[in-house]
């Protein structure tokens, strides 16, 4: 454990949260971050992730302090947005351990010989909590799933094996530990099987990284950004350039996420090819703020760099080749069954695989529970919300095209075209 005593542990708990923090962010293998105190000025604080090593300006005697701990935890939790540069104190503290580093006597290791032995050091660990974890899915099992089942507001099953996979350095799985507790009380009667098949996915995500130098590179960088190894921005944009007129299907912002999110679908006009953008915001800004100005329906002529792994999604757009200008209806990749295939192949590519983008004809068919109806005759089943009568009232009982998002169970209705006027269903 990070925690240098269980005081430490529960203060820098109470600190993982947006309120105390400003100007948070995390770039490659360091986070930072403001996080207000009893003084006049916030306490600075940075996180070395390849050390770990710390640096806080608050007076604590601890090492690390509970600002580092609460950072981290906010940090594991999806909390810290990725900027493409650090701060200037962050730098700072960077260029200065460097510096000492470089005037290390003769014979001391160098600078790329410690990264790799940082980064050893770092696998050691994860693999450790990774072990741990499964020791903890087998009692999970062998115990019996009513175990799960806390009320809402309690304290989660899975929060202990959450925090140990934070020290652990793998924030990746800590956030889908935490998302466990709550499936008992939010998922309907189906959640025991929901339960354990998020088990079975986290034992095959412990097994693949037991193994993840011998996977092919595609699905071992998979593996990795599953676990929580980070790739910067920067080295993103370094990647090969995929440039095409690429139309916004839909934009949904992350109201469960711990900082400001929005995801936005693209759609390459000419190829069909799909990407996801992410934009993150704190203190009161936008990390990307003309990604964040994107609206469905809008056309981007503009260069994107997608992430290692597979399938291609999530991407960073880079240079821009004009002025994003209105869009036509896109023509639909398919119905039901095309989705349907294409989420078996995201699957087979990627075994964690959450979120799909959709983009088909259908009739939208209300009842007990609403579906899409495609010319075909299959119904998908759709997701709850008020703005399904907005696509009752587009469609007028006729076959519309529609994008969203499709998780495996439903479909997520994010944006339904009225001729080539594109209607968002999500507020933003």
């Amino acid at each position: 454990m990070l925690a240098p005593d269980d005081s430490s542990r529960r203060a820098g708990t109470g600190l993982a949260r947006p309120a105390p923090w400003s100007g948070a962010g995390a770039a490659g293998e360091v986070v930072w971050g403001l996080c207000a105190g009893s003084g006049k000025n916030p306490y600075q604080t940075i996180v070395d992730l390849s050390g770990p090593a710390y640096r806080c300006s608050c007076p604590s005697r601890k090492f690390p302090c509970k600002h580092a701990l609460g950072l981290l935890l906010l940090w594991a939790g999806g909390g810290v947005p990725e900027e493409p540069e650090p701060a200037d104190y962050a730098r700072a503290w960077l260029d200065t351990r460097r510096e000492k580093a470089a005037k290390a006597p003769a014979g001391e290791v160098r600078d790329e010989a410690a990264a790799a032995r940082r980064a050893a050091e770092r696998a050691q660990r994860v693999a450790a909590g990774l072990a741990e974890l499964q020791e903890w899915l087998r009692d999970q099992v062998r115990a019996g799933l009513a175990a799960a089942a806390t009320r809402p507001g309690a304290a989660g099953h899975a929060d202990a094996i959450a925090a140990r996979m934070v020290d652990a350095q793998a924030p990746g799985i800590a956030g889908v530990l935490r998302g466990l507790s709550a499936l008992p009380w939010s998922a309907g009667d189906d959640w025991p099987a929901r339960l354990l098949g998020e088990y079975a996915r986290l034992h095959l995500l412990a097994r693949a990284h037991e193994r993840l130098a011998a996977l092919p590179p595609g699905l071992a960088a998979v593996v990795r950004s599953r676990v929580g190894y980070t790739t910067s921005r920067q080295e993103v944009l370094g990647r090969p350039t995929v440039t095409g007129h690429w139309l916004v299907t839909g934009v949904r912002d992350l109201v469960d996420a711990t900082v400001p999110t929005l995801r936005i679908w693209l759609r390459d006009q000419d190829t069909s090819r799909h990407a996801m953008l992410l934009t993150f915001g704190g203190g009161g800004y936008w990390q990307d703020p003309e990604t964040a100005g994107l609206r469905a329906g809008t056309e981007l002529h503009a260069d994107l760099h997608y992430y290692p792994g597979q399938p291609p999604l999530r991407a960073v757009a880079g240079e821009r080749h004009a002025a994003p200008a209105r869009g036509k209806r896109p023509e639909p990749d398919g119905g039901a069954g095309g989705l349907l295939a294409g989420w078996a192949a995201g699957l087979e590519q990627d075994p964690w695989l959450t979120t799909w983008p959709a983009l088909l004809t259908g009739t939208p068919v209300p009842g007990k529970r609403w579906h899409l109806v495609d010319p075909a005759g299959v119904a998908l089943p759709l997701a709850e919300r008020e703005s399904l009568w907005t696509l009752l009232a587009v469609s007028g009982g006729n076959p519309v095209t529609i994008a969203g998002e499709w998780n495996g169970r439903e479909l997520l209705a994010l944006t339904v075209w009225h001729e080539d006027e594109a209607v968002a269903l999500w507020p933003v």
